[in-house]
């Protein structure tokens, strides 16, 4: 059981699952751009567009690149599916107790809350809104300001290395989604949100009990 005041999920692979089109719009741009594809996949996980870009192929203009695929990340809403239990359990959680934070733009990210039925939060941290991209803490930073919550007293929902190595970095503890290979860090790995908890403490200083149900 954890204890904290706000839980902070990250977007793809947690609440939403968006990997078919992730997959199909970077092979196809590394096609495109004469990359392998299987290397420029290695790179995409939690990692922001102009950031892939960067790395795969840093000749190219990282943020005209992003942009041009912005229509892909939108494409084929039908192949996207919402992470069991995720509207349960942002359902279950008081409004500003909670956001996302998510390396995909405000408008893509929105589209695919959207489209698996998870309501967005007050406080949704993008791409858009940071400079530094995650591993960088900046973003899970910018949301527990935004929530008024003190950085200790947030629990981070990750499926990416670099987005657990982000939520350590601002000192919140990390619960792992199984899919990416979360690495080290995190306080325990469940299969999906179906496999979590959440109990509003009432009286005293209030919070929330986050528990497991089931784990591997």
């Amino acid at each position: 059981m954890l204890e904290c005041d706000a839980v902070l999920f990250d977007l793809d692979g947690v609440l939403v699952e968006s990997g078919p089109v992730i997959e199909r719009m970077w092979r196809g741009w590394a096609a495109r751009r004469g990359l392998d594809p299987d290397e420029v996949m290695a790179l995409t996980p939690g990692r922001r567009a102009p950031d892939v870009v960067r790395l795969a192929a840093p000749e190219l203009d990282a943020v005209k690149e992003a942009d041009d695929l912005e229509e892909h990340q939108v494409a084929d809403p039908h192949l996207l599916r919402e992470i069991p239990g995720a509207r349960a359990l942002t359902g279950a959680l008081p409004v500003g107790a909670w956001a996302v934070v998510t390396s995909g733009s405000r408008f893509v990210a929105t589209t695919r809350l959207r489209a698996v039925g998870v309501t967005e939060p007050p406080v949704l941290v993008t791409a858009d809104d940071v400079v530094h991209g995650k591993p960088s803490p900046e973003g899970y930073l910018s949301a527990a300001e935004a929530l008024g919550v003190p950085a200790g007293r947030c629990v981070v929902v990750e499926d990416a290395p670099s987005g657990v190595r982000a939520g350590l970095a601002a000192g919140m503890r990390v619960i792992g989604v199984e899919g990416g290979g979360v690495g080290d860090g995190v306080e325990f790995v469940v299969a999906d949100l179906t496999s979590l908890s959440v109990t509003v403490v009432s009286g005293g200083g209030g919070g929330l009990r986050i528990s497991r149900t089931a784990t591997r």
